[in-house]
Protein backbone atom coordinates (compact mmCIF):
# COMPACT_ATOMS: atom_id res chain seq x y z
CA UNK A 1 0.00 0.00 0.00
CA UNK A 2 1.61 3.62 -1.13
CA UNK A 3 0.74 6.45 0.14
CA UNK A 4 1.08 9.98 -2.48
CA UNK A 5 1.32 13.40 -0.94
CA UNK A 6 0.20 16.91 -2.69
CA UNK A 7 1.23 20.22 -1.91
CA UNK A 8 -0.87 22.32 -0.72
CA UNK A 9 -0.74 26.60 -0.48
CA UNK A 10 -2.00 27.75 2.85
CA UNK A 11 -4.81 29.97 2.57
CA UNK A 12 -7.41 31.59 5.29
CA UNK A 13 -7.49 34.82 6.94
CA UNK A 14 -3.64 35.11 7.95
CA UNK A 15 -2.44 34.52 4.43
CA UNK A 16 -4.58 37.44 3.40
CA UNK A 17 -3.73 39.40 5.85
CA UNK A 18 0.59 38.93 5.57
CA UNK A 19 -0.26 39.59 1.78
CA UNK A 20 -2.15 43.29 2.46
CA UNK A 21 0.36 44.12 4.87
CA UNK A 22 2.96 44.25 2.49
CA UNK A 23 1.23 45.26 -0.20
CA UNK A 24 0.18 48.42 2.00
CA UNK A 25 4.23 48.65 2.82
CA UNK A 26 4.90 48.80 -0.32
CA UNK A 27 2.33 51.47 -1.39
CA UNK A 28 3.47 53.54 1.66
CA UNK A 29 7.29 53.08 0.30
CA UNK A 30 6.15 53.65 -3.06
CA UNK A 31 4.57 56.98 -1.70
CA UNK A 32 7.24 58.38 0.66
CA UNK A 33 9.93 57.85 -2.59
CA UNK A 34 7.40 60.02 -4.74
CA UNK A 35 6.62 62.90 -2.65
CA UNK A 36 9.16 65.84 -1.44
CA UNK A 37 8.57 68.95 -0.31
CA UNK A 38 11.09 72.00 -1.62
CA UNK A 39 11.08 74.35 1.37
CA UNK A 40 10.31 78.10 1.18
CA UNK A 41 13.84 79.76 -0.15
CA UNK A 42 15.11 77.38 -1.75
CA UNK A 43 14.53 75.27 -5.53
CA UNK A 44 14.85 71.71 -6.20
CA UNK A 45 17.09 70.14 -9.50
CA UNK A 46 15.07 66.80 -10.19
CA UNK A 47 17.90 64.22 -11.91
CA UNK A 48 16.70 61.26 -13.93
CA UNK A 49 19.36 58.49 -13.96
CA UNK A 50 22.01 61.22 -13.09
CA UNK A 51 20.67 63.44 -15.84
CA UNK A 52 19.10 67.39 -14.87
CA UNK A 53 15.25 66.44 -15.95
CA UNK A 54 12.90 69.52 -16.33
CA UNK A 55 13.08 72.94 -14.76
CA UNK A 56 13.92 73.75 -11.21
CA UNK A 57 10.86 72.62 -8.40
CA UNK A 58 9.79 75.70 -6.71
CA UNK A 59 8.38 75.19 -2.70
CA UNK A 60 6.05 73.12 -1.73
CA UNK A 61 5.08 69.48 -2.44
CA UNK A 62 6.78 67.90 -5.48
CA UNK A 63 6.54 64.27 -6.93
CA UNK A 64 9.35 62.39 -8.25
CA UNK A 65 9.58 58.94 -10.10
CA UNK A 66 10.46 56.43 -7.51
CA UNK A 67 14.26 55.03 -7.04
CA UNK A 68 15.04 56.66 -10.60
CA UNK A 69 15.10 60.23 -9.73
CA UNK A 70 16.90 62.29 -7.08
CA UNK A 71 16.40 65.35 -5.98
CA UNK A 72 19.43 68.39 -5.34
CA UNK A 73 18.09 71.49 -3.13
CA UNK A 74 19.73 74.86 -4.13
CA UNK A 75 19.49 77.94 -1.60
CA UNK A 76 17.79 80.89 -3.57
CA UNK A 77 18.06 83.17 -0.68
CA UNK A 78 20.04 86.11 -0.31
CA UNK A 79 23.76 84.96 0.77
CA UNK A 80 26.02 86.98 2.53
CA UNK A 81 29.81 86.16 2.21
CA UNK A 82 33.03 87.67 3.39
CA UNK A 83 36.29 87.72 1.80
CA UNK A 84 39.26 88.56 2.70
CA UNK A 85 41.83 89.14 -0.11
CA UNK A 86 45.61 90.57 -0.87
CA UNK A 87 46.35 92.07 -3.96
CA UNK A 88 48.81 94.28 -5.80
CA UNK A 89 48.49 98.16 -6.68
CA UNK A 90 49.94 99.80 -9.89
CA UNK A 91 53.08 100.92 -8.46
CA UNK A 92 53.19 97.20 -6.93
CA UNK A 93 52.58 97.77 -3.35
CA UNK A 94 50.25 95.32 -1.17
CA UNK A 95 47.21 96.23 0.41
CA UNK A 96 44.59 94.18 1.86
CA UNK A 97 40.89 94.14 2.91
CA UNK A 98 37.64 92.63 3.25
CA UNK A 99 35.13 92.43 0.28
CA UNK A 100 31.87 91.71 1.71
CA UNK A 101 29.34 90.44 -1.09
CA UNK A 102 25.96 90.06 -1.02
CA UNK A 103 24.45 87.86 -3.65
CA UNK A 104 21.41 85.19 -4.37
CA UNK A 105 21.12 82.17 -6.84
CA UNK A 106 19.06 82.86 -10.06
CA UNK A 107 16.17 80.33 -9.82
CA UNK A 108 15.73 79.06 -13.27
CA UNK A 109 19.84 78.53 -13.15
CA UNK A 110 19.72 75.93 -10.74
CA UNK A 111 19.53 73.19 -13.42
CA UNK A 112 22.54 75.09 -15.62
CA UNK A 113 24.44 75.25 -12.67
CA UNK A 114 23.72 71.43 -11.47
CA UNK A 115 24.95 70.66 -14.91
CA UNK A 116 27.86 72.57 -15.63
CA UNK A 117 29.78 73.62 -12.93
CA UNK A 118 27.94 72.97 -9.27
CA UNK A 119 26.22 69.97 -8.30
CA UNK A 120 25.95 70.99 -4.67
CA UNK A 121 24.78 74.09 -2.91
CA UNK A 122 27.25 74.39 -1.02
CA UNK A 123 29.48 74.82 -4.11
CA UNK A 124 28.44 77.99 -5.67
CA UNK A 125 30.23 80.74 -3.58
CA UNK A 126 33.78 78.88 -4.55
CA UNK A 127 33.13 77.73 -7.91
CA UNK A 128 31.09 80.74 -8.88
CA UNK A 129 31.32 83.82 -6.93
CA UNK A 130 34.61 83.16 -5.44
CA UNK A 131 36.64 83.41 -8.32
CA UNK A 132 34.74 86.22 -10.47
CA UNK A 133 35.13 88.36 -7.48
CA UNK A 134 38.87 87.98 -6.73
CA UNK A 135 39.10 88.55 -10.76
CA UNK A 136 37.29 91.79 -10.57
CA UNK A 137 39.60 93.08 -7.45
CA UNK A 138 42.87 92.20 -8.57
CA UNK A 139 41.62 94.09 -12.15
CA UNK A 140 40.46 96.89 -10.51
CA UNK A 141 43.06 97.65 -7.71
CA UNK A 142 46.06 97.02 -10.05
CA UNK A 143 45.00 100.30 -12.27
CA UNK A 144 45.34 102.77 -9.12
CA UNK A 145 48.22 103.72 -7.32
CA UNK A 146 48.28 103.20 -3.52
CA UNK A 147 47.78 106.84 -2.35
CA UNK A 148 44.77 107.30 -4.77
CA UNK A 149 43.05 103.74 -3.16
CA UNK A 150 44.04 105.36 0.34
CA UNK A 151 42.01 108.60 -0.34
CA UNK A 152 39.06 107.64 -3.29
CA UNK A 153 38.48 104.36 -1.45
CA UNK A 154 35.05 104.49 -1.63
CA UNK A 155 34.83 105.33 -5.21
CA UNK A 156 37.36 102.07 -6.36
CA UNK A 157 34.67 100.07 -4.38
CA UNK A 158 31.70 101.13 -6.17
CA UNK A 159 33.71 100.44 -9.20
CA UNK A 160 34.90 96.91 -8.14
CA UNK A 161 31.14 96.40 -7.31
CA UNK A 162 30.39 97.31 -10.80
CA UNK A 163 33.07 94.79 -12.23
CA UNK A 164 31.95 91.92 -10.05
CA UNK A 165 27.95 91.88 -11.11
CA UNK A 166 29.69 92.64 -14.76
CA UNK A 167 31.83 89.23 -14.71
CA UNK A 168 29.20 87.04 -12.90
CA UNK A 169 26.02 88.46 -15.39
CA UNK A 170 27.51 87.26 -18.45
CA UNK A 171 27.50 84.14 -16.62
CA UNK A 172 24.08 84.82 -15.82
CA UNK A 173 24.23 81.68 -12.50
CA UNK A 174 23.72 84.72 -9.94
CA UNK A 175 22.32 88.03 -9.08
CA UNK A 176 25.09 90.39 -6.70
CA UNK A 177 22.75 92.60 -4.37
CA UNK A 178 25.40 94.55 -2.83
CA UNK A 179 29.52 94.09 -2.58
CA UNK A 180 30.99 96.04 0.69
CA UNK A 181 34.66 96.66 1.08
CA UNK A 182 36.04 97.26 4.59
CA UNK A 183 39.36 97.19 6.53
CA UNK A 184 42.23 98.28 4.20
CA UNK A 185 45.18 97.41 5.51
CA UNK A 186 48.50 99.19 4.06
CA UNK A 187 51.92 99.20 5.42
CA UNK A 188 52.20 101.78 8.13
CA UNK A 189 55.48 103.55 6.28
CA UNK A 190 53.21 103.87 3.69
CA UNK A 191 50.60 105.29 5.40
CA UNK A 192 52.67 107.69 7.02
CA UNK A 193 54.31 108.80 3.61
CA UNK A 194 50.28 109.20 2.66
CA UNK A 195 49.62 111.51 5.39
CA UNK A 196 52.56 113.89 5.06
CA UNK A 197 51.43 114.17 1.68
CA UNK A 198 47.96 115.15 2.37
CA UNK A 199 48.92 117.53 5.07
CA UNK A 200 51.49 119.32 2.41
CA UNK A 201 48.71 119.27 0.00
CA UNK A 202 46.65 120.95 2.74
CA UNK A 203 48.84 123.38 3.51
CA UNK A 204 49.84 124.50 -0.20
CA UNK A 205 45.97 124.96 -1.04
CA UNK A 206 46.09 127.23 1.94
CA UNK A 207 48.65 128.92 1.27
CA UNK A 208 47.41 129.50 -2.23
CA UNK A 209 43.74 130.67 -0.84
CA UNK A 210 45.17 132.84 1.13
CA UNK A 211 47.23 134.76 -1.70
CA UNK A 212 44.50 134.67 -4.19
CA UNK A 213 42.31 136.69 -1.33
CA UNK A 214 44.94 139.10 -0.63
CA UNK A 215 45.50 139.95 -4.03
CA UNK A 216 41.67 140.10 -4.15
CA UNK A 217 41.75 142.65 -1.08
CA UNK A 218 44.32 144.87 -3.16
CA UNK A 219 42.24 144.80 -6.42
CA UNK A 220 39.64 145.58 -4.12
CA UNK A 221 41.51 148.70 -3.11
CA UNK A 222 42.91 149.37 -5.90
CA UNK A 223 39.45 149.77 -7.54
CA UNK A 224 38.57 151.93 -4.68
CA UNK A 225 41.34 154.20 -4.58
CA UNK A 226 40.49 154.98 -8.08
CA UNK A 227 37.02 156.23 -7.85
CA UNK A 228 37.27 157.76 -4.23
CA UNK A 229 36.96 161.18 -5.83
CA UNK A 230 35.20 163.96 -4.13
CA UNK A 231 32.06 163.33 -4.97
CA UNK A 232 31.93 159.92 -3.83
CA UNK A 233 33.70 161.34 -0.39
CA UNK A 234 30.73 164.08 -0.50
CA UNK A 235 28.07 161.06 -1.11
CA UNK A 236 29.75 158.86 1.41
CA UNK A 237 29.83 161.26 4.01
CA UNK A 238 26.38 161.93 3.59
CA UNK A 239 25.46 158.55 3.79
CA UNK A 240 27.00 158.44 6.94
CA UNK A 241 25.97 161.58 8.94
CA UNK A 242 24.24 161.33 12.02
CA UNK A 243 22.86 164.99 11.87
CA UNK A 244 24.78 166.12 14.50
CA UNK A 245 27.94 167.40 13.08
CA UNK A 246 27.77 171.26 11.29
CA UNK A 247 28.51 170.60 7.73
CA UNK A 248 29.01 173.19 5.23
CA UNK A 249 27.95 171.57 1.94
CA UNK A 250 29.92 172.35 -1.27
CA UNK A 251 27.96 170.26 -4.10
CA UNK A 252 30.40 168.60 -6.78
CA UNK A 253 30.79 170.64 -9.89
CA UNK A 254 32.24 170.73 -13.20
CA UNK A 255 35.38 170.72 -12.24
CA UNK A 256 35.94 169.14 -8.56
CA UNK A 257 33.34 171.67 -6.76
CA UNK A 258 33.74 172.50 -3.54
CA UNK A 259 34.49 170.13 -0.93
CA UNK A 260 32.15 169.75 2.33
CA UNK A 261 33.82 171.32 5.24
CA UNK A 262 33.71 170.03 8.50
CA UNK A 263 32.59 173.11 10.82
CA UNK A 264 32.13 170.56 14.39
CA UNK A 265 29.78 169.54 16.16
CA UNK A 266 26.88 170.97 17.63
CA UNK A 267 26.72 172.31 20.97
CA UNK A 268 22.97 171.86 22.59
Amino acid sequence: MSTSFKNVTPTGPGGTATLLIVLSFTGFLLLTQSLFVVPSGQVAVVTTLGKVSGGSRRAGLNFKVPFVQSVFPFDIKTQVQPEKFETLTKDLQVIRATATVKYSVKPNEAGRIFATIASRNSDVYQKIVQPSLLKALKSVFSQYELETIATEFNVISERVADTVAEELNSFDYVDVKSLDLTGLEIAEEYRAAIEQKQIAGQLLLRAKTEVEIAEQEALRYETLNKGLNDQVLFKLFLDKWDGSTQVVPGLPGTNGGTPPVIVGGNNR
